[in-house]
């Protein structure tokens, strides 16, 4: 087991927790990604999908969030390579966008090792303060070639509809007053833009080899069409591994993985998108038609007031083109050589290139007021990575009942980011490129970020029950100034056997719990994706001053004295096994300090600046986890094994300057407060009487609550603001459970809970709004149950829209049937039904609890604005092996 350092770690051996997914594990989930294929499998992790695009992001995040403008995504490795998985947006398609997991195969992999703590910086320093996943592909064994093939099919579809305005009258006027009203029909928008979608997949492997020379050769092809018509994502590759020893103190491995990848997008949200199919349906009146014209072929205009207009949804679907393809190279050489006994040295030289494409396109004469003589845009992005990592290791016995193990070594990373678009408006009437538009932005940026570490650690094991480890990381990383550039990341741990005393042994206990372990661990590790490459600098640009060349001052200051943001972390935990290993127990605790956040503080403005990054703020994440795996049953014919995952996290922030920060993509209702935990709801609340009654007006309509009230109880002055919801879980859990009938049949599910976390529905607060009223909320207001001007005098009032997030999902069920049959000469064939978000068990009102508007954001969570729903899938697939 490679537990976050190069040389290979017994888990008994551990002082922190380390969660494992297995490729069984994986191949069951139907998922078509990586990421996706772990969640709900790992205690103290949150894996959500921000949308349910074909190509959509999934956030991960391990106890909790780390940092509150940078990445708490944890540091991806695979085969002891870090790679790239930032999720630049190319195109403006909403608040979504790719991770670059989606580049890899799970058919690919072996195992997962997943690393939560602050240990898991022993050798990575500054890149894992939010965690490592380490990803280990298969490999070849010496023996005649296998071949496996698997094939799926997979049927996609929409799980759940918003109920819409089915009134069949609409008010004559806006009038308060006026409660006329003129005969409508109604249209379902959502049966248009949605459809039932289909997907296969295939992967074929061969492997193979000698006892000098293993191989390992794949190829895969993923197409998997959109919930929304004309979105679609496919991916096709092949990866080689070749392992082969050299002589009896020279090993080497070989590995290449090549990736294409492309996927049609249909712009599905965001918070300021104004040509987006969900939004343009969020945004109408769904008493308009939305049909094109049967003989011009024009679309309509769906919204009801130009000001607040967006595209007809129907038009966005089927006339707007958006596309982005990504090649992509990851590969490795590494050289093991033993020169001495407990000697080893490594070598490994990582690789990681991806070159990305994006278009868009929308038509001149289309129904977006903002876009409506045209637009195009290309924009592209390469990014390298080079990895150079050196490792020692050295074992050895001091006297009868002490091993040491000690390990050193240095690490060289280089990042090079290159990113390039046009952007043009107003185009010509024929051409599709930007470079024909009358109004024409382009855009270039460059950057390069050098990492250099070294590490040291030193395990002492004493009569293989009592494990001390001890480590010291020192990184320079080229993001901070020459002042703080280096920093030190110490480690330590503890793990005790306590099962393996001789007391224990002998006694009743060892038959009630034959092993028991406890272990304990504190580290410290940095963050440095909070800030850009050249943030420390005061960068100026060039402009055009009457035809000649000019500087711009920045609004953003530089500041060469910032430092990464430092996590602090204790752990403790017991790892126990009951009823001869029928049973088993893991629990943890954790406590998280996050120190120096950095943040943008504002500036006086005879600065002749904005803003400038500090090291301002503070924040902790206190939690714990259980992991429970049973064996209930367990026969000859039968064996039953059932897994309880059970987390907590509670976060909070403070010694925020000013006591708050909001974060515009999250129209100000989103704020770290001190006190509270981060991306807590901040807003407007409902003016109340003293016994906590809804305050309305003469006319019965509800009130926003303000700072005073007149003399008759009335409110007045400004909105005041207040914490309103807190979109953080209280807890959230797993239970899967796994039965094998003889050989031939096996049955699989899991269900995913998450209790406690609110959402904004910002989709609600515009569907039910009297200026579109295409939601069921709106038919309230026409059929009179509620006074006219209700949706209008809510609208402002966010604490109404905020709702409970709780779920229970099925989120995979599987059934198996396995066999041999005779075409195969007695070979493997399996097939396998299985399900994928199957049902929702929630009183949520919006598609899905779980999708984010805000992308993979730390700050902005549980914030719902028409993102594509999470759809359920249905998959049929095929094994075959010999």
């Amino acid at each position: 087991m490679v537990t976050g350092t190069a040389v290979a770690t017994s888990k008994r051996q551990l002082g922190n927790a380390i969660s494992t997914v297995s490729a069984r594990d994986i191949q069951n989930s139907t998922a078509t990604s990586v990421d996706q294929a772990m969640s709900g499998k790992i205690a103290g992790a949150q894996i959500s999908q921000n949308s349910g695009n074909p190509a959509g992001g999934i956030s991960v995040r391990l106890r909790g969030i780390s940092t509150v403008v940078g990445s708490s995504d944890p540091l991806y490795i695979v085969d002891g390579v870090i790679v790239n998985n930032s999720s630049d947006q190319l195109l403006d398609l909403g608040g979504y966008s790719q991770n670059r997991m989606v580049d890899i195969n799970p058919a690919d992999i072996d195992h997962i090792e997943i690393i939560k703590g602050a240990a898991a910086a022993a050798i990575y320093g500054s890149r894992a303060s939010n965690g490592v996943v380490q990803l280990f592909t298969k490999r070849g064994k010496a023996g005649k070639p296998v071949v496996n093939f698997s094939t799926q099919f997979r049927s996609n579809s929409l799980r759940k509809k918003l109920e819409y305005n089915e009134y069949p009258f609409r008010f004559t006027n806006t009038t308060v007053t006026d409660l006329s009203q003129t005969a409508v029909e109604r249209y379902d928008y959502q049966s248009d833009i949605f459809r039932g979608a289909i997907g296969t997949e295939n992967n074929i492997s061969v492997s193979g080899g000698t006892e000098n020379t293993q191989y390992f050769m794949s190829g895969s092809f993923l197409g998997n069409q959109g919930i929304v018509n004309g979105s679609d994502f496919k991916r096709g590759g092949g990866r080689i591994r070749v392992d082969q020893t050299l002589n009896k103190w020279l090993k080497a491995t070989f590995n290449f993985n090549y990736s294409l990848s492309g996927s049609k997008e249909i712009p599905n949200g965001g918070i300021n998108e104004a040509y987006g199919a969900l939004t343009g349906f969020i945004f109408s009146n769904n008493f308009i038609n939305p049909q094109p014209d049967p003989v011009t072929g024009i679309y309509p205009s769906t919204a009801p007031i130009a000001i607040l207009s967006r595209t007809n949804p129907l038009e966005a679907v089927n006339r707007f083109d958006f596309s982005q393809k990504t090649s992509r190279v990851i590969g490795n050489l590494q050289l093991t050589t033993t020169p001495a006994k407990g000697l080893s040295v490594n070598y490994i030289l990582g690789y990681d290139n991806s070159t990305q494409l994006g278009t868009g396109f929308i038509p001149v004469g289309n129904t977006t007021p903002s876009y409506n003589q045209g637009y195009s845009r290309r924009a592209d992005r390469i990014a390298l990575l080079l990895n150079n990592d050196l490792n020692v290791a050295y074992k050895t016995k001091i006297g009868s009942s002490i091993e040491s193990s000690t390990g050193f070594g240095a690490t060289a990373q280089t990042e090079h980011v290159n990113s390039s678009s046009i952007t043009a408006t107003q185009l010509g009437p024929v051409s599709q490129v930007a470079s024909n538009g009358a109004t024409i932005l382009s855009v270039e940026n460059r950057s390069v970020l050098n990492i250099l570490g070294f590490y040291l650690q030193e395990t002492l094991g004493f009569k293989d029950k009592l494990f001390l480890t001890g480590a010291i990381r020192n990184d320079a990383a080229s993001v901070f100034g020459s002042n703080e550039r280096w920093q030190y990341y110490p480690k330590a741990s503890v793990a005790y056997i306590l099962s393996e005393e001789g007391f224990w042994k002998n006694s009743s206990l060892a038959t009630v719990i034959p092993s028991l372990k406890l272990r304990a661990s504190y580290g410290q590790s940095g963050n440095l994706t909070a800030i850009g490459p050249y943030d420390r600098i005061t960068s100026y640009s060039t402009v055009s001053v009457g035809g000649l060349p000019g500087i711009a001052s920045p609004g953003l200051l530089g500041n060469a004295n910032i430092k990464p943001e430092r996590q602090i972390e204790k752990e403790v935990g017991i790892d126990a096994s009951f009823l001869n290993d029928r049973l088993g127990l893991e629990f943890s605790y954790y406590q998280k300090d996050v120190e120096d956040l950095l943040l943008q503080a504002n500036l006086s403005l005879s600065s002749g600046f904005i803003s400038q990054f500090q090291n301002i703020g503070n924040m902790t994440n206190k939690g714990l986890e259980v992991l429970l795996r049973g064996v209930p049953v367990k026969s000859k014919n039968l064996q039953w094994t059932s897994i309880v995952n059970f987390s907590i996290n509670k976060n909070k922030v403070f010694d925020i300057p000013g006591g708050l920060v909001t974060f515009s993509n999250g129209f100000g209702a989103v704020a770290a407060v001190n006190g509270y935990a981060l991306g807590t709801f901040y807003g407007a609340s409902f003016a109340r009487n003293a016994d906590g009654s809804l305050l309305l007006t003469t006319g019965g309509l509800p009130q926003v609550e303000r700072v005073g009230r007149t003399s008759a109880g009335q409110p007045t002055g400004a909105t005041l603001l207040k914490v309103i919801g807190d979109p953080n879980p209280k807890w959230t859990g797993s239970f899967i459970n796994e039965v094998s009938v003889g050989n031939n049949w096996s049955f699989r599910a899991q269900l995913d809970a998450s209790v406690g976390g609110d959402i904004f529905n910002f989709t609600k607060r515009v569907g039910d709004r009297d200026l579109y009223g295409g939601l069921k909320g709106y038919e309230a207001e026409l059929k009179g149950e509620v006074p006219k001007g209700t949706s209008a005098a809510l609208f402002p009032i966010f604490e109404n829209w905020i709702e409970d997030g709780s779920f229970l999902k099925i989120r995979e069920v599987s059934v198996s049937y396995a066999m041999k049959p005779q075409f195969l000469k007695g070979n493997n064939m399996r097939v396998t039904l299985s399900g994928r978000n199957l049902f929702s068990f929630d009183n949520y009102s919006g598609f899905d609890p779980e999708t984010n508007a805000a992308g993979q954001s730390n700050a902005v969570r549980g914030f719902d604005f028409v993102e594509v729903p999470i759809p359920r899938t249905i998959a049929l697939a095929l094994n075959l092996s010999f």
